[in-house]
Formats: C-alpha cells, sequence, structure tokens
C-alpha cells in the first residue's frame, strides 16, 4: 500500500496538482468509501472514523452541495399515522 501511496503522490507532484486540492481529494474519497460501507449512516461512519457525527457531516455538505449528500442517508422523520393522531387527541384532551 505504501509504494502505490507514494507513486500516486509522485504522480501528482509531477502534474503539478496543489497540495490543498490533493488532501480535499483524499478527504472526500476516504469519506464516501466510508459512508458506502456503512450504508450512508453518518453515525456509524463518524465513529469508524473516529471523528464527531457534526464534524463528518460538515465535511459531507462542504463536499456534496448539489441538495444532497451522495452516499448519506437523511433521518426520516415519523409519520403518524391517521389512527395514531386521533389516540393522542383523545388522550390529551381527558
Amino acid at each position: 500500500m505504501k509504494s502505490r501511496l507514494e507513486a500516486l503522490v509522485m504522480e501528482m507532484v509531477e502534474k503539478g496538482i496543489l497540495f490543498e486540492d490533493a488532501v480535499q481529494e483524499f478527504e472526500k474519497h476516504f469519506i464516501l468509501s466510508v459512508l458506502r460501507r456503512t450504508k450512508g449512516n453518518l453515525s456509524k461512519a463518524a465513529e469508524e472514523l473516529r471523528i464527531h457525527r457534526n464534524t463528518l457531516y460538515k465535511r459531507v455538505e462542504k463536499y456534496y452541495q448539489n441538495g444532497h449528500m451522495i452516499g448519506a442517508r437523511r433521518r426520516q422523520v415519523a409519520k403518524k399515522t391517521a389512527q395514531q393522531a386521533k389516540a393522542a387527541a383523545a388522550k390529551s384532551s381527558k
């Protein structure tokens, strides 16, 4: 793995890729790989990366600003059924 990484770095240096661009590309691909592995679960990915979930969310948001996060799932708000809503209303009126 070390030799492959060294070869990639040399190729990037030879092509004139800036350090900051290289770091961002690496980070973006690293995060996306872990998100795919955790099936888009931000909490599990953050745990695997050993960073805070909010930090991961901010990084994902930074790299994927096209309206949704590629490789990540959004939390689904639980929808109340009509029957549950009626039961809750009856309970609160007592």
